[in-house]
């Protein structure tokens, strides 16, 4: 009888002891996992949040069918940002573009820029957070707001890339381009990232319980993995070449002059490009309503002057339409202080600014006697009048005139573009080198005794230039402000391009990206050979970490006794620990004390994968949803190897917490 009120004495204790675990245990700080499921799931409690089995569906079905959603906005949003990341050298065209739909300036392209850093920092971070809890053993659940913000990411990333390939289909070409720069380095960042990613799939992969699951886990790594070791045979890149091959840097034509520094096709800008070391100046020339040709681009006034203060009511009309006594009373500068029409252009000093305040519309006969008073080359789009214009038919014997008989520029300084009446203008200036703007057989070019092919950077080849080297016929390529596009036409071989940003290339000594093919096949081959060692060692330490779980049970076959209630005791007796599974307490009786039931759990969760423990023993229900509550006096280490051995059974939502039995602060 009084074995039997001890017994029931002891069993309330026990109870009670397990209460207030439980409450206390409800409440244990986790903060890396709080952290981690708060940003995720908006879920910062713990009794909020789910186990998983690592190796098994990380979440609901639900969840399942949006993940891959989540992994398409990360690939969409990424080659969105870099593909319009890579197009920042049409960035003024695009918002020029924009200007004439719109009919105001704005730096759209700036504007999509960050919108597109945000969105794809936003959707890594939302991965990054989803492999950590997967990696922490946590269920996936990602938040409502979460997933409109994917949603959102999907739309603007399909969107955008649309109307990039039907409103801007040379843009694709330019991507194309950086490729031949890029690709090497692309193809280290992409090693690296499979090597961060080795880590959850090992894991993941040595502890499913199936092989066919460890074949959808690993197979894909490894393919992706094989085909980025192998992809560098395929490569080919410019700036890939041996030393002694590389031609001469690339002459730097002002495109409007300089642009970025001084507003375009005025004296300053042209000043800036001479001032800067720019080997030619680059211009668009219009004829005035009483023949006088100057230089403006736009059909209208309106974005480069004040007209709409001058004349409003005349701010639409063509600028052909106006007389020169009309278009010299404009001011040709302010607009550039107001606008800011490039970005990163920077600011200007006290005395440019003054000078920008004070330009006007430039002439061509004074752009003409500039360049040739300084030696530089020029080349000019020729505009005709439109229709109703008094020089419609007489406009480029007036542009003629201007160059042999008012500004007497030497003739060989002179890149006559214009492809009508070539054979005429070749017989009245034979001394002009005759340039063709689009490429065409080298026999049509020997013919019409072209000597230089001014080409859209786009159409770059370094076969053609190559080709068209060999007979002598140079190539100039436009608008090309970017360093690497820059690197690109000099291992191309071009002979000059065409530029908004003579002060920024005219500082590199040599092309980015710059490398011999004994440097590059070094590199290669020791980054595969590193990152195939580190996944091959975080795999092994996976592997070797779950061998040494699985194979801790050793002699005997212990007893687990049924009950409500069991004690757990070593060689004396001594209470050592009590596991609680859906509410019933367990208890080991062994020799070893603490060790044992680590043994004992590890041969019992490894064993249940494969056979179905006999009922009597007490451990035929699977511990699903359960909590495993362990104390102990000697057993800090063996408890956090035991709470491994848990997680690696095939006992999916157990979860484990631990605490000295001393103290009842958490270990784990």
């Amino acid at each position: 009888m009084e074995a039997t009120g001890s017994s029931l004495k002891r069993l309330k204790f026990g109870k009670l002891k397990v209460v207030r675990r439980r409450l206390l245990q409800r409440y244990e700080h986790q903060p890396f996992i709080s952290c981690l499921a708060g940003f995720y799931s908006c879920r910062w409690k713990r009794y909020q949040r789910h186990s998983t089995q690592p190796g098994e569906c990380c979440c609901s079905m639900r969840e399942c069918m949006f993940f891959p959603l989540l992994v398409a906005a990360f690939c969409l949003s990424l080659v969105f940002l870099y593909t319009w990341g890579e197009g920042k050298n049409d960035y003024n065209s695009f918002d020029w573009y924009n200007y004439g739909n719109l009919g105001f300036w704005f730096l759209w392209s700036l504007l999509i820029l960050i919108v597109a850093a945000l969105l794809f920092t936003y959707i890594s971070l939302l991965l990054v957070l989803a492999m950590c809890l997967l990696a922490e053993g946590q269920q996936l659940y990602l938040h409502w707001s979460h997933k409109i913000g994917t949603f959102l990411v999907l739309g603007f990333c399909i969107s955008s890339l649309f109307a990039l390939s039907i409103l801007w289909r040379d843009h694709r070409k330019t991507v194309r381009l950086s490729f031949q720069v890029t690709a090497p380095y692309l193809h280290l960042g992409a090693i690296a990232i499979m090597v961060l990613l080795a880590w959850p799939v090992a894991l993941h992969a040595i502890r499913a319980d199936k092989k066919v699951t460890q074949v959808i886990i690993v197979g894909p790594y490894l393919a992706i993995l094989l085909f980025l070791f192998l992809i560098p045979l395929g490569m080919y890149s410019p700036c890939i070449r041996e030393m002694g091959t590389l031609g001469p840097k690339p002459a730097l034509i002002g495109h409007r002059g300089a642009p970025m520094l001084a507003p375009e096709n005025t004296e300053m800008s042209f000043l800036k490009t001479i001032e800067h070391g720019g080997d030619g100046l680059e211009t668009d020339v219009a004829i005035s309503y009483d023949g006088v040709p100057f230089l403006m681009h736009d059909d209208t006034l309106t974005r480069t002057t004040n007209i709409q203060e001058v004349y409003p009511n005349d701010a639409g009309r063509g600028a052909s339409f106006f007389s020169w006594d009309a278009l010299k009373k404009l001011n040709a500068g302010k607009w550039f202080l107001k606008n800011k029409p490039f970005v990163g252009m920077g600011s200007l000093s006290k005395a440019d600014r003054k000078q920008a305040m004070n330009q006007s519309i430039y002439t061509l006969s004074s752009f003409l006697r500039l360049a040739d008073s300084h030696n530089k080359l020029v080349i000019f789009d020729l505009y005709r009048p439109p229709e109703k214009h008094p020089y419609r038919n007489l406009w480029l014997r007036k542009v003629l005139d201007v160059i042999l008989n008012e500004s007497k520029i030497k003739r060989h300084l002179v890149l006559w573009l214009h492809h009508s009446v070539r054979s005429f203008v070749q017989s009245v200036a034979p001394g002009f080198q005759h340039t063709m703007g689009r490429k065409a057989p080298i026999e049509d070019l020997l013919k019409h005794k072209i000597v230089k092919l001014n080409l859209v950077y786009t159409d770059m080849s370094s076969e053609d230039i190559r080709k068209y080297a060999e007979a002598n016929i140079t190539t100039n390529f436009y608008v090309v402000n970017e360093p690497w596009l820059y690197s690109l036409a000099w291992c191309s071989g071009a002979h000059s391009v065409t530029t908004n940003a003579v002060h920024l290339l005219k500082d590199l000594s040599q092309p980015l990206f710059l490398m011999t093919p004994r440097q590059y096949n070094t590199m290669w081959i020791l980054t595969d050979l590193t990152s195939a060692f580190l996944i091959s060692l975080i795999f092994a330490l996976h592997w070797f970490g779950e061998k040494n779980l699985s194979c801790c049970a050793q002699n005997g076959n212990p007893v687990i006794e049924n009950g409500t209630y069991n004690k757990v005791k070593g060689e004396q007796g001594k209470e050592s620990s009590c596991i609680l599974l859906r509410g019933s307490l367990w208890d080991y009786r062994g020799p070893d004390g603490w060790n044992s039931v680590t043994c004992l759990l590890s041969s019992l969760t490894w064993a249940q994968r494969n056979v179905d423990l006999p009922s009597r023993r007490g451990w035929g229900h699977q511990l699903e949803g359960a909590q495993i509550h362990l104390e102990s006096t000697d057993g800090v280490a063996a408890m956090r190897k035991l709470c491994i051995v848990v997680r690696c059974s095939s006992h999916k939502g157990a979860t484990i917490y631990l605490r000295p039995l001393a103290s009842h602060r958490a270990v784990v």
